[in-house]
């Protein structure tokens, strides 16, 4: 199976077109502006950075530089001015008009992102950091050839994720599909033309917990890829679940933890550069 090549991302103002309640759990943003003609999302799980206004502020502040510099020059400007910074998937991108959906995971005591989501409205202006051909190294959902069946694990803040790669499965691949989200009103009908047997595991009604789910169902096909995104407590568990109880390859095991427990996305960040820095 083709590897995606290093490709281009650039940055891309956008402005709200429309919003939309899915569920307790997430509101769906509809995104508009001249900038996405040259947006190339590549589908499934698509992630790109997007930058709010620092609360009291119009529009997002940020140094639209050329290369890696944007980074160090973001960070450099003074905390309560700078844009704020979260990664987001691009759940649906549609031409003649350009739009483009992105999927907001809400909870009580969420973050600045959250709280902008909420009060979102038509004309508030954001950037998103994209791309600019489809087949980028932001999407990875990546079968391998040969794979014969997909196992996904995925909770409210990967659902949006979730929901565009069962759209974009092949027809009749079975799949078995976990759904972890907080609400009965968070479950919506899928699209997906793939075999699969999706399963709610909604909180609020005793649900078991996403590895009780997991170890429970019988394997399907003999060479299967999995997809596990979430909570990264949660994706480590079922990583080495899937790895050494099922024995699936470590290789077909794709595994990203979108958000920790007690942390937030700047301190993950902080820290995600700490190990780099050490290594």
């Amino acid at each position: 199976m083709k590897t995606a090549e290093t490709t281009p991302f650039r940055f891309f103002s956008l402005q709200v077109i429309r919003t939309r309640r899915l569920g307790p759990s997430l509101v769906r943003i509809t995104f508009g502006g001249e900038d996405l003609t040259g947006l190339a999302a590549g589908g499934r799980d698509q992630s790109l950075s997007l930058f709010l206004p620092h609360p009291g502020r119009r529009a997002p502040v940020v140094p639209v530089e050329e290369g890696d510099g944007w980074w160090a020059a973001w960070r450099a400007l003074p905390a309560g001015v700078r844009a704020v910074m979260r990664s987001y998937t691009l759940r649906e991108q549609r031409r003649d008009p350009d739009e483009a959906d992105i999927d907001f995971a809400l909870h009580a005591d969420g973050g600045p992102a959250c709280r902008w989501a909420e009060r979102a409205s038509p004309g508030d202006r954001v950037l998103i950091l994209g791309p600019a051909v489809a087949d980028n190294t932001a999407v990875r959902f990546r079968p391998p050839a040969g794979t014969d069946s997909v196992l996904i694990w995925a909770d409210e803040t990967a659902l949006p994720a979730a929901s565009a790669i069962l759209e974009w499965l092949p027809a009749g691949l079975p799949a078995d599909i976990w759904l972890d989200v907080p609400f009965s009103g968070d479950r919506h009908p899928l699209r997906t033309a793939a075999d699969a047997r999706i399963t709610w595991l909604i909180r609020e009604e005793g649900a078991p917990t996403a590895l009780e789910a997991v170890r429970a169902a019988g394997p399907r096909g003999d060479a299967p890829y999995a997809w596990i995104a979430g909570e990264s407590g949660t994706v480590k568990a079922l990583r080495r679940h899937l790895v050494h109880e099922r024995g699936i390859d470590r290789r077909h095991v794709t595994f990203t933890g979108y958000w920790r427990r007690g942390l937030s996305e700047e301190q993950l960040r902080e820290e995600a550069a700490s190990r780099v820095g050490k290594g």
